[in-house]
């Protein structure tokens, strides 16, 4: 039974599950992202080691999102996620039981550690294909701002938590490096847990008529779209999280904890942020809320910040000026 307030109107239970899932993936986002860095710089690594093992898990996982996208439609949503879950337990416990660069570099590449925040792992494309089928199309503003919200602030609180290890380090006798080393256990708990919850999910009915032409009348769209994400995404890689952590660490001396407070602030600033998009899309659309919103964000913090920031403007006004007169069915 739908609760009132948690999913909108006219949207099938199982976003419920989706919307849970999104949040423990989140959290633990949030916690590796601060994780990789502070536990790779107790075991000795340098900026340039850290960072290959940083663009090493980006790699891996644009090509296990690429992957995921060949064969969705042939494997299902649903089995791709129940599938893809034992990513984070591999994740956890080989970052928990290894310290050598090379194996480190290949669990990177194919598992799921994150050195950022943000989700971009082959489980987003795949909930968010499950969302936008769960709800009536003008709902799914409403229900994708849920999933943003609860992926921010979860995010948010995994980036508070990496002061827990240090905690527990101090109040007990195990030392720092074995402290972290359980926390990248518990990561991999979070895997297991989703497990159970993409379980539940319902299956499909499929349909005699149903043909398998992926993107159809909308590869054009998609492509253009794959285009302009390409140069956002490229700004972004200028603040990478956990490079910009190990950055405050070496360069200010700061505890994990109070690096974590910083990124929680700006991870609940972003969250607080969605509640008005729903509201804002409603008022300007949903082309004109995405750029007005990129604009907000610039930053004159450091260089690669204002490169960054310059590059995600690029992207908004190619944005505007490719779809500023497309109107998305969620506007009808």
């Amino acid at each position: 039974m739908q609760r009132p307030g948690l999913l909108p109107p006219e949207t099938h239970p199982d976003a419920a599950r989706l919307l849970a899932t999104r949040g423990l993936r989140a959290f633990g986002d949030g916690l590796a992202s601060l994780l990789l860095p502070v536990y790779l710089n107790l075991l000795g690594y340098d900026a340039i080691e850290i960072g290959a093992l940083a663009t090493a898990a980006l790699l891996g996982s644009a090509a296990l999102v690429w992957i995921s996208g060949l064969i969705a439609h042939l494997q299902g949503v649903r089995r791709l996620l129940l599938m893809a879950t034992f990513l984070p337990a591999v994740t956890g416990l080989g970052f928990a039981t290894q310290t050598e660069f090379w194996p480190l570099l290949l669990i990177a590449v194919v598992g799921t550690l994150t050195p950022t925040a943000g989700d971009v792992s082959l489980f987003l494309p795949l909930e968010q294909a499950m969302l936008a089928g769960a709800t009536a199309p003008r709902r799914r503003t409403s229900l994708f701002a849920r999933y943003s919200i609860i992926g921010s602030f979860m995010a948010a609180l995994g980036s508070l938590a990496i002061g827990l290890p240090d905690y527990l380090a101090r109040q007990s006798d195990i030392d720092l490096g074995s402290a972290l080393r359980w926390t990248f256990v518990a990561y991999a708990a979070l895997g297991i847990v989703c497990a159970i919850l993409y379980a539940g999910l319902e299956k499909p009915v499929a349909s005699a008529n149903q043909t398998h032409r992926p993107l159809g009348p909308s590869r054009g769209i998609v492509y253009r779209l794959t285009a302009l994400f390409a140069v956002d995404a490229f700004g972004s890689g200028f603040f990478v999280q956990s490079l910009f952590a190990l950055w405050m660490l070496e360069r200010f001396g700061l505890e994990p904890a109070s690096v974590g407070a910083i990124f929680f602030w700006a991870g609940l600033a972003s969250a607080v942020s969605f509640l008005a998009a729903s509201a804002l899309s409603a008022r300007i659309g949903l082309i004109n809320t995405m750029v007005f919103t990129h604009m907000l964000a610039l930053s004159g913090f450091g260089w690669p910040l204002i490169i960054g920031g310059a590059i995600k403007i690029v992207y908004d006004i190619g944005l505007l000026a490719m779809f500023r007169k497309v109107k998305p069915p969620e506007e009808s």
